[in-house]
């Protein structure tokens, strides 16, 4: 299927990895020019150059280009290099890693902000800096990388389940403010648990803490999920640039589940 959004240009964050690549890899593939952003430098330039290679083409084709910022996402200069990279975007894919685990007696205000800033704030700087300029052009899309536990709240993850809870309810209001109706959608994609270095550094944790081998954690983890393993970064990719195509245009202020239905209600 012909998503139709080649030509388009769009930023992704977090990109350097993960379920971030994920999503540049798939949109690379659809013929989108790309602008990555995440903060390691060398880590960067690795992706854009496999990035590069997964052109329509291959490394030497003439389009679609990919630029590669070294910046932090979360701070008002690293938002402005992304857009110094590239000033009209199509298509804004906002992510941001998850704040740490841990008991909500032990954090502070300072924890709070940072988890707010990055998993709250940034992507509703990227929303303003953007939206108007998709609704003129008649067409855009936003994509809000957050996490199932919107759906599920997890204990241990607070600062996660408070900070992307405030977007999710941000994001449920903006996306019907009107923009649809100028072709611009906003939807939010809750990632399960996804085959990524963050998974493996827990697994490497609780098999630390409980003196298990890793893989019979990793076994453990994979059992209970229906799907009976944990999802690959281009299934996740496929499903953003879906969100991202011209055939989901009726699709707006909504929050997509990939979890390999381990969420167990009804709705």
């Amino acid at each position: 299927m012909d998503f139709g959004i080649a030509g388009k240009t769009a930023l992704v964050c977090g990109a350097s990895k993960g379920l971030g690549y994920g999503c540049a890899l798939a949109l690379v593939q659809e013929g989108v020019n790309v602008v990555i952003v995440a903060r390691g430098a060398d880590v960067l330039q690795a992706a854009a150059a496999k990035l590069e290679a997964a052109r329509p083409g291959g490394a030497g084709a003439a389009a679609p280009f990919v630029k590669a910022v070294a910046a932090d996402i979360t701070t008002p200069e690293g938002r402005a290099a992304a857009f110094a990279a590239h000033a009209d975007y199509d298509i804004v894919v906002t992510n941001a890693g998850g704040p740490p685990p841990g008991d909500f007696r032990e954090w502070d205000r300072e924890a709070w902000i940072k988890a707010i800033d990055a998993n709250m704030l940034t992507p509703i700087e990227l929303i303003k800096a953007t939206v108007d300029g998709m609704a003129a052009r008649g067409f855009g899309r936003i994509v809000n990388i957050t996490s199932s536990s919107v759906k599920a709240p997890i204990d241990i993850l607070g600062l996660s389940n408070g900070a992307r809870s405030g977007l999710t309810g941000f994001v449920a209001g903006v996306a019907r403010s009107g923009l649809a109706a100028n072709g611009v959608t906003i939807n939010s994609l809750l990632p399960g648990q996804f085959d990524t270095d963050r998974l493996k550094g827990t697994m490497a944790g609780t098999a630390k803490k409980t003196g298990q081998d890793v893989d019979a954690v990793r076994a453990a983890r994979q059992k209970v999920i229906p799907a009976g393993r944990f999802g690959t970064l281009e299934e996740f990719g496929a499903i953003c640039a879906f969100l991202c195509s011209m055939q989901a245009a009726y699709v707006n202020g909504q929050n997509w589940l990939a979890d390999g239905g381990s969420y167990p209600g009804t709705y």
